[in-house]
Formats: structure tokens, C-alpha cells, sequence
């Protein structure tokens, strides 16, 4: 006898985050089913037109949103930035530039400088 194996699936909120798709923004089939360890790789593979749309133009996810503005979450959060955003909402907040969004990038910029001079030194300071 030989067991049949079931292919592996997730939740679409799984793979909408794998995708890197705001889940509310994708269409009602993707959201209501299940998707397949094969499927999510076919749709990275070749992504039909809904989900290359999602990613150029959004809305995205937050860590979509704080990527492209060079922040971390926790920075859109502080900086009132709740739901998610498209891409022409991301470039308006890059052209107006406020104060917050300022002091957010330079925060990161310090996260990232001290990251690497800890690696640098072989130490890491999440482990300690």
C-alpha cells in the first residue's frame, strides 16, 4: 500500500504575504480558496496580469510600503500610516517629504550603521 501525498497548501493570507500582495486587494477566487506549495510557485513564476498590476501600482502591504520608503513598520506606524498605500501614494509621500518621514529614514539609517558595524565585530546584539 502506498499513501498518497497531499500537496501542501496555505491560507491565501500565507501567500498574498509571500507574494507580497495586500490580501484585500486581490480578486475574491485567490482570497475564498486555498493555495498550492505549487501554485503560489507557478504564479511567482508567471504572474497573470492581476497580480503584476498589484505589485506595480498597489495598494501594498505595509512592508511593502515601508520598504519603498526606507522605514521600518514600526516608522509608519509612529508616522500615522495605518493602511496600505498605492505606489502614486508612496511617491506623493517621497515628493512631500515630511518631518516624520525624515526623522524615520534617519532612524533607519542608524538601525542599519549599527547592525553592520555589530556584524563587523562579530558580535550580534539581538543575542545577547
Amino acid at each position: 500500500m502506498t499513501s498518497q501525498k497531499t500537496p501542501q497548501t496555505m491560507k491565501p493570507a500565507t501567500a498574498a504575504k509571500k507574494l507580497g500582495v495586500y490580501l484585500e486587494a486581490t480578486p475574491a477566487r485567490f482570497q475564498e480558496g486555498v493555495v498550492s506549495r505549487d501554485e503560489l510557485n507557478a504564479l511567482q513564476a508567471d504572474p497573470p496580469e492581476w497580480l503584476r498590476e498589484l505589485r506595480r501600482n498597489g495598494p501594498h502591504p505595509r512592508q511593502v510600503v515601508a520598504a519603498k520608503l526606507g522605514i521600518s513598520i514600526s516608522g509608519l506606524a509612529r508616522g500615522g500610516i495605518t493602511e496600505s498605500l498605492t505606489t502614486a501614494q508612496i511617491d506623493a509621500l517621497k515628493t512631500e517629504n515630511p518631518d516624520w518621514l525624515q526623522r524615520e529614514r534617519a532612524t533607519q539609517a542608524e538601525v542599519r550603521k549599527e547592525a553592520a558595524r555589530t556584524k563587523e565585530k562579530g558580535t550580534d546584539p539581538r543575542r545577547s
